[in-house]
């Protein structure tokens, strides 16, 4: 993570309303169903302790909480201006981000848990965290015995809310923080909640962890934004805001607010470096007809950018203002976009708020002419911005395109290098490995950071999906284990993505049936054509079918979409098996094709590729509607040495093959000297 400039001193309103982390937040409430593998006296409940402790046999001692921050937590919950019975605190920010400044990770804190998804709850009396099935062996190893580890994802064990209803008294009080959560899903927490007559308490003017936090708390980020260029950007932002103009007059709105910091980033073509490895900064736009507002730390906006944002006829405006702009549209009588999936629910209340006064005011005085006739309203729709951003144009396929060649030959040289000092037995660990990796980028035209943080796993490190190893507390790669390496990075043209999985010494027979299953899917999502406005829930069947014929699966999606030059994940297109997300997939869409396989303590296997949305050449157009397919993004050589070739038909060999070749024809112009000779000897055909 960069470093930041010491900023000047925010507002108490500032530093909470900034952000935190990723979005399946309610998470544990209606899509995310939890169970655990273990039972016994805590039925469908898995108390989570250190690793260290699980190895030694240590025997869990329930009765005595001996963490200090859930103890001071819970000291809040009877203080006059709190009042509560229990309090949740989620991986959100206020603008529904991934990943997040240091300052506002207020869940991994509080718990310990460092993973980006996943919700804690505090009550009087226990402490419970729910994360997804990338994280369970994480959890496991991270938090301390006086957390309840609730594993999402599996059958038996209850949501938050129905967690909630179960220990807490009929009439308990719920505490949370609305900028935090998005409107829908405080709606839906509030919902299931009241089926025990408990009650939603919206905690406003402060957030406890930040109370509990206090002088700890690293300082917000500082640095400057910067304009993206049009070169990479294709489409200028006069454009990018008449059409979203457009689609305002035709819902008849008079305003929409954007609160989406990649959205914010995209229609501004702006870039900044507020959130470790997403190129954003923090700020709302709101956009009417004639006028659009940027809600920034204007502290923050160079001269170049104020110069670009005033051509392109946006005003700023501070970030601690934006409720204040919310309550004066509603008193003008607005009628305003609000897309509550992603809007926080502080800014629809205020709205809502202010709203009434508005009805207010025009009885005692119905001849004001200030207030528009109608009066204000909302109108409660997915932002067009997502879409528009999702199907890329030709400068940012253009750019997508060029980062993948560069990153291509930094990975080859890598692995030239990692493949040397491991046959030298040179001692190198987890942390080593991401470390040079690194300097490798770093020599690339154009590099800016990391996209994520590496996920470098040897041997049972590599079954934990979202792995991050620690120094210190990290293993040596060595050759007799797999080795899982999912890494990324931002350059200025593009975003990149990509896992390798390798064995430096002889895999076993186990290995390398299952990595070839793993292959078989990932090259039957390369190979697909299917018809446009299919959504990508209906392709994940392809890259589980090899595995399920032998009983194995995995515990993640296939495939999310990802941004140029922006978010590494992004929707809202999506390959998963959660087929809740009717999105099509479009020509223009970036995607990654990532099945793996993971065995609990032992190894853990995926092969990633980010795949473009295009056209497919079909002899036939059935029903007259277009067939899609995908164009590779990704050319990095598949160890050939993990590959049972008794498992592969024909037309897989021949499709390693042909990758291999494509990887030498496009990579082997950018390498010289000994990564030239391994690319050569990795892109042989088998």
């Amino acid at each position: 993570m960069e470093a930041t400039l010491s900023p000047p001193p925010l507002s108490a309103f500032l530093r909470r309303l900034l952000p935190l982390s990723l979005p399946p937040l309610l998470l544990a409430s209606r899509h995310l169903r939890v169970s655990s593998c273990a039972h016994g006296s805590d039925g469908d409940r898995i108390v989570a302790r250190p690793s260290s402790e699980l190895r030694r046999g240590i025997r869990e001692n329930s009765s005595k909480v001996e963490d200090e921050k859930i103890l001071s937590l819970r000291r809040l919950f009877s203080r006059p201006d709190v009042g509560i019975d229990a309090y949740i605190v989620p991986s959100q920010d206020a603008h529904q981000s991934e990943y997040i400044a240091e300052c506002f990770r207020r869940r991994a804190y509080l718990s310990g848990f460092t993973g980006s998804a996943g919700t804690a709850v505090v009550t009087k009396d226990k402490a419970a965290l729910w994360t997804d099935g990338r994280y369970f062996l994480q959890a496991e190893k991270e938090l301390s015995r006086d957390w309840t580890l609730m594993r999402s994802g599996t059958r038996g064990v209850p949501t938050t809310s129905e967690w909630l209803n179960d220990i807490l008294p009929p009439g308990a009080r719920i505490g949370i923080d609305p900028f935090l959560f998005s409107f829908d899903a405080a709606e839906e927490l509030k919902q299931e909640i009241s089926k025990k007559n408990h009650e939603l308490i919206l905690l406003k003017e402060f957030n406890l962890v930040d109370e509990i936090w206090n002088d700890s708390r690293p300082d917000p980020p500082s640095k400057p934004t910067r304009v993206h260029d049009i070169k990479y950007a294709g489409v200028d932002v006069v454009s990018k805001l008449s059409y979203l103009r457009s689609h305002l007059g035709e819902s008849g709105c008079t305003a929409i607010v954007v609160s989406m910091l990649d959205e914010v980033a995209w229609l501004l073509n702006m870039r900044g470096s507020d959130v470790p490895h997403s190129p954003v900064f923090y700020g709302y736009l709101i956009v009417e007809p004639y006028r659009a507002t940027l809600f920034v730390d204007t502290k923050k906006v160079t001269k170049e950018v104020l110069n670009h944002l005033t051509n392109a006829g946006v005003e700023l405006k501070p970030y601690e203002s934006v409720l204040a702009e919310i309550e004066s549209l509603a008193l003008k009588g607005a009628k305003l976009w609000l897309d509550t999936s992603s809007v926080n629910a502080a800014i629809v209340s205020v709205f809502r708020s202010a709203c009434e006064r508005y009805s207010s005011q025009l009885n005692n005085n119905s001849t004001n002419q200030s207030i528009h006739h109608g009066g204000p309203d909302a109108v409660y729709q997915v932002s067009p911005v997502a879409l528009a951003k999702a199907v890329k144009n030709n400068a940012e396929i253009e750019g997508m395109k060029n980062a993948h060649l560069r990153d291509a030959a930094a990975l080859v040289e890598f692995w030239c290098w990692l493949e040397k000092e491991i046959e030298n037995n040179v001692a190198l660990t987890e942390v080593d490995v991401a470390d040079a990796l690194l300097e490798f980028r770093q020599k690339q035209e154009g590099f800016i950071e990391t996209s994520f943080n590496t996920i470098s796993g040897y041997g049972a490190n590599g079954a934990i999906i979202h792995y991050r190893p620690i120094p210190g507390d990290c293993s040596l790669v060595e050759n007799k284990n797999l080795f899982l390496l999912d890494s990324g990075a931002q350059y200025v043209d593009g975003t990149t993505d990509i896992t390798r999985t390798v064995h430096f010494g002889e895999p076993s027979k186990r290995q390398k049936e299952c990595f070839t299953r793993v292959l078989q899917g990932h090259i039957a999502i390369d190979e697909v054509i299917f018809p446009e406005r299919t959504p990508g829930f209906v392709l994940d069947v392809l890259a589980r079918s090899s595995l399920w014929k032998v009983g194995l699966d995995y515990r993640h999606g296939t495939g999310h979409g990802v941004g140029a030059a922006l978010n590494v994940h992004e929707g809202p297109q999506s390959i998963s098996f959660r087929f809740g997300n009717l999105t099509a997939l479009q020509k223009g869409m970036i995607v990654s094709n990532e099945p793996g396989y993971y065995e609990d303590n032992s190894f853990g296997i995926r092969i990633e590729n980010l795949l473009l949305v295009i056209e497919a050449n079909v002899p036939n157009a059935y029903g007259g509607i277009e067939y899609l397919g995908f164009e590779k993004l990704t050319f990095v050589p598949i160890q050939t040495k993990l590959v049972e070739l008794s498992l592969m038909s024909p037309g897989e060999i021949k499709w390693l093959n042909d990758y291999h070749g494509q990887v030498w024809e496009k990579v082997s112009p950018l390498l010289n000297g000994e990564a030239l000779d391994w690319l050569s000897k990795n892109t042989r055909p088998i």
